[in-house]
């Protein structure tokens, strides 16, 4: 659902009043974060979506590395998850068991025990997880806390919404659909490793609101985003279907909602379209102080994890996103 709709809802339930409840919803944040004791915090979060692939056991695989990155985004560790199925009842059982045996095996990657879940029949495929993680009060990570003059690191490219939607179409080469699937079903928990050892000021992962429209969520109103436009990482298929005309509806949705406050100066005007994409499963955007940039940077490189530096924040200028 759009940002815009879901904004809008959320603002008429009921407030929370527990002062043990350290992350809710109000800061529209990854996850939900519960102090149980002065030394630990429970991380809750659930995410689940239709197939955004064909093959069933990359698709268990896909939805469920993208339900748990959200315990990596607020910066904990991954301690049990449990299955959401919703699933026809005229379609085979054996595919059903594939997407679950992907689910479970990346729970397993994430050090993650399966504990159960719940079922129903529905008229399409639904398949995520609910999630719980664990992470000390003192080092819980939010989608809002950067400062002046830290840099911003992104640890996947964009464009996997472009390229799924182009796969389906047949418009794009299977190298290019086999480089998003490979990444969407990649762990952001070895990024989250490395953060363990760096004053993180600030976390979010790139999903349904693209990379601008989560971007936003980082900005507070005295800051602004300034991003390089040379610098950002895209799957270079992704560029050439904006061309032809091909992106998703999710990007006109973050457009109309997140627009007004972005300002993109790049000399290619499609490259706006990779930057509203949805990414399914997309990477973690980091911001942490400039004097731990490099540092920062050779221990990602050095634990195998890909990196960009794709801008820093700044005093408040004209717009909350400046991208030049």
């Amino acid at each position: 659902m759009g940002a815009g709709h879901l904004s809008e809802m959320l603002s008429q339930l009921p407030k929370n009043h527990d002062d043990q409840l350290l992350v809710g919803y109000d800061s529209a944040d990854d996850a939900a974060v519960y102090r149980i004791s002065d030394d630990v915090a429970a991380i809750q979060t659930l995410d689940f979506f239709p197939p955004v692939v064909d093959d069933p056991y990359l698709f268990g695989q896909i939805a469920a590395t993208n339900a748990l990155s959200d315990v990596y985004a607020m910066g904990g560790r991954v301690a049990t998850a449990m299955n959401i199925v919703g699933y026809p009842r005229n379609k085979s059982f054996a595919d059903l068991e594939k997407i679950m045996q992907g689910g479970a095996e990346k729970v397993q990657e994430a050090g993650g025990v399966l504990a159960g879940g719940h079922s129903i029949h529905n008229d399409s495929v639904l398949y995520g997880l609910s999630v719980m993680g664990l992470v000390s009060p003192e080092r819980i990570l939010q989608n809002n806390q950067p400062q002046a003059g830290d840099v911003l690191f992104l640890t996947k490219k964009l464009g996997v919404g472009i390229i799924t939607s182009a796969h389906n179409k047949g418009e794009c080469s299977q190298a290019a659909f086999d480089e998003a699937v490979e990444s969407m079903r990649t762990l952001n928990r070895y990024a989250a490793e490395v953060m363990e050892d760096f004053p993180i000021s600030s976390c979010t992962d790139v999903t349904g609101f693209g990379f601008l429209g989560h971007l936003m969520e980082m900005v507070e109103a005295n800051l602004t985003a300034k991003i390089d436009a040379s610098a950002v990482p895209y799957i270079e298929e992704a560029l050439e279907c904006a061309k032809k005309g091909i992106r998703t509806g999710g990007a006109g949705r973050n457009l109309n909602h997140f627009g007004k406050d972005i300002l993109i100066k790049a000399e290619d005007a499609l490259l706006a379209d990779i930057l509203y994409d949805p990414q399914t499963s997309g990477g973690l955007l980091i911001s942490l102080s400039q004097n731990k940039a490099k540092e920062f940077m050779a221990s990602l490189e050095a634990a195998g994890v890909s990196a960009w530096q794709v801008g820093h924040f700044v005093e408040r200028d004209s717009h909350a996103i400046i991208v030049e």
